[in-house]
């Protein structure tokens, strides 16, 4: 007699498997791979910042150690703020980035608007230029922006190094927040339209608000090369009232002796701004990551 189709079993294949086996396993995975990652992107920072407080021969004897009783040193401190200018280096660096960051932020957003809310001619071509600008080093040009900076009388000066980075991050800024822009809903800029609303209201008050998240981006992309450079400084700005705090930090490592208490302790310095706003913005960077990702 045969059995009814209630009472059969499902094959053995077809049976489901305990729930969490196969994804715990691949999560466990990624979690896994994400943390070694991490440990190796921190450590040189750790080490830097861990020698920064030790003395010279507890550098060499034992780097890997932390500092103790014995080897605690402020000396590579007190020598940097002390025997040079490092504090006016440091306002340079800020003066440098925040002007650039600014620019390309407030230009960047603009023309983003421009390019994605308005149909007009040239529109693909200086869509096709801006491209270009991402994929072509702006070192290439060297020659040509000391040359212009000559003509124009702006060499050892802050402002050469703030057109130049504005240059350098509007191609990105623009390509980052024209994605974002075209995700705004239509709706609410017809809406504010309907309402009498001009177009820069709009942009202002609707439109970047909702863009928060690509403006972080755009702006942790951009501060971290502008602070960290240093080829522009040592070419264009490298007199002593311009120097910035990577140019700054050079002049402690020479030929055959190289002063690494002060070395360390200026890189310390240097880097604790560029950590301290990442954590401030890591929420809006990653939110700016990975918006879009998930439907």
């Amino acid at each position: 007699m045969p059995s009814s189709p209630a009472s059969r079993k499902p094959p053995l294949l077809n049976r489901p498997q305990p729930l969490g086996v196969g994804p715990g396993l691949g999560r466990a995975g990624v979690h896994a791979l994400l943390l070694a990652y991490t440990l190796v992107a921190l450590f040189p920072i750790a080490l830097v910042l861990i020698n920064a407080v030790k003395s010279r021969a507890a550098i060499f004897d034992d780097p890997l150690s932390l500092p103790d009783a014995a080897s605690l040193s402020l000396v590579g401190f007190n020598k940097v703020l002390a025997a040079t200018h490092f504090a006016h280096y440091f306002g340079n660096s800020l003066v440098v980035t925040l002007g650039s960051l600014v620019l390309i932020l407030l230009f960047g957003a603009m023309a983003a608007w421009a390019l994605t809310e308005y149909d007009f001619r040239g529109r693909r071509l200086l869509g096709l230029f801006m491209a270009f600008g991402i994929m072509i080093p702006i070192r290439l040009g060297t020659v040509s922006i000391l040359e212009l900076a000559v003509r124009l009388d702006l060499v050892n000066t802050l402002t050469v190094l703030v057109l130049v980075y504005t240059a350098q991050g509007l191609p990105l800024a623009v390509l980052i927040l024209s994605e974002f822009i075209q995700q705004v809903p239509g709706e609410l800029k017809d809406a504010a339209r309907c309402d009498g609303v001009g177009e820069l209201r709009i942009f202002f008050q609707v439109v970047l608000p909702l863009i928060r998240p690509a403006v972080a981006t755009v702006a942790v992309f951009t501060m971290i090369p502008a602070w960290n450079d240093l080829w522009f400084p040592l070419i264009l700005a490298p007199s002593e009232p311009t120097r910035t705090v990577t140019l700054g930090v050079q002049q402690f490592i020479g030929q055959y002796v190289t002063d690494w208490n002060a070395v360390l302790a200026s890189l310390t310095l240097a880097v604790l701004p560029i950590l301290v706003l990442y954590a401030l913005f890591s929420r809006q960077l990653i939110r700016g990551l990975t918006s879009g990702a998930v439907k």
